[in-house]
């Protein structure tokens, strides 16, 4: 039974152009090479088609479950409700068996290969859009984490002038992903060079470095620290002062960059944290309740020197039906007693990349002003 889902699976993807036509649309910008399907389609719906014909049952996974139905040529169809604009995880099920759409390109989240599609925004909003402007790039480097003892990756953007600039140094953002992501979560599914490319063409944002390292780590605080920021300071025209340094990430990033600032908030002037917030209750996942009372209690012993070393601290979220909301509101019930200052920005979404594209575009406006 396996192989005949696998070998179902494997058939996803040859389109009929008869079906196509049949509502209109576009094929999704993550499909693969000569697939019609997955389409946008008027309305921001999506069509899906799954080339299964032995399969007793097929549905959509994307977040909503979504029943498909065998067409007339023996493939399964079917369409969506309106959806948000930007990105989408989804997954498909085949008699029981969930994976990837191999129609679709895939991306490392929810802790396994995911397939993706892309609602477009509305008309006239291009932030996260590819656009005639000067395009920095986005580097693999390879580093040695001595607290994991393995090797591992980072994803290093560079922005349109870094090669054109002789001797000048750029400051620099590290920026983490979350949760059962990996180092190419903010390239691929944020678009951080997108992102930055336009704004920097706009005049919105100081030209930047930004390094995405791969967070799934034992000790994130002292790899970035003895690792990450050496090698980035060793190999890359960086302005090293804290002066220049910011550090954010967007849920278990977020965790991971409050930890960071409270053990050294000499080191960096702007924090982001998007979707996140210290666990509110006992049931933290391991190391994101880590310390929480004892921050807390180092923030309540000096709250002003904490004040005067961040220019930013900047907290995001994404409407009440973010996941983080509540650990993200008692956390700031206390900063406020506390009297810590920060900005909070709140947009719907929910706990989605559209959410924290729409994050960093804001956060990366305020750095380095």
């Amino acid at each position: 039974m396996r192989n005949t889902v696998l070998s179902a699976l494997a058939m996803i993807g040859v389109a009929v152009s008869a079906f196509a036509a049949d509502g209109g649309g576009v094929t999704s910008d993550y499909a693969v090479r000569r697939s019609e399907y997955p389409r946008v389609l008027p309305g921001s719906r999506a069509q899906f088609r799954v080339n299964a014909p032995d399969a007793r049952s097929v549905k959509l996974d994307l977040g909503k479950k979504y029943d498909m139905t065998r067409g007339d040529d023996g493939a399964w169809y079917c369409t969506t409700d309106s959806l948000g604009p930007g990105f989408h995880y989804y997954f498909v099920e085949v008699d029981g068996f969930r994976g990837a759409d191999p129609a679709s390109l895939t991306f490392y989240g929810c802790g396994l290969d995911a397939s993706g599609i892309e609602i477009p925004y509305p008309e006239g909003d291009t932030r996260f859009k590819i656009a005639d402007v000067p395009h920095g790039e986005v580097v693999r480097r390879s580093y040695f984490s001595t607290v994991d003892s393995v090797w591992k990756e980072m994803m290093v953007y560079l922005p349109p002038c870094y090669h054109k600039s002789g001797d000048k140094k750029y400051p620099v953002l590290y920026l983490q992903h979350g949760g059962g992501e990996d180092q190419s979560g903010w390239s691929n599914q944020g678009r951080t060079d997108i992102i930055l490319d336009n704004l920097i063409a706009a005049g919105k944002a100081t030209p930047m470095v930004i390094v995405m390292s791969d967070g799934n780590s034992s000790d994130f605080t002292a790899e970035l620290l003895n690792d990450c920021i050496p090698l980035v300071e060793s190999t890359y025209r960086v302005l090293t002062d804290p002066d220049n340094r910011a550090l954010a990430g967007l849920s278990m990033g977020g965790i991971q960059t409050l930890n960071a600032i409270m053990e050294h908030p000499e080191l960096f002037r702007y924090a982001g944290v998007f979707s996140s917030g210290w666990w509110a209750n006992a049931d933290a996942p391991a190391g994101m309740g880590r310390g929480t009372e004892k921050y807390y209690a180092k923030l309540a012993a000096d709250p002003e020197a904490f004040n005067r070393c961040f220019k930013h601290l900047w907290l995001s979220m994404g409407g009440k039906e973010d996941i983080a909301y509540n650990n993200c509101r008692v956390m700031m019930k206390r900063f406020d007693d506390i009297g810590i200052k920060y900005s909070y920005f709140e947009t719907p979404g929910g706990h989605t990349w559209p959410v924290w594209r729409e994050s960093l575009y804001r956060f990366a406006q305020l750095l380095f002003r």
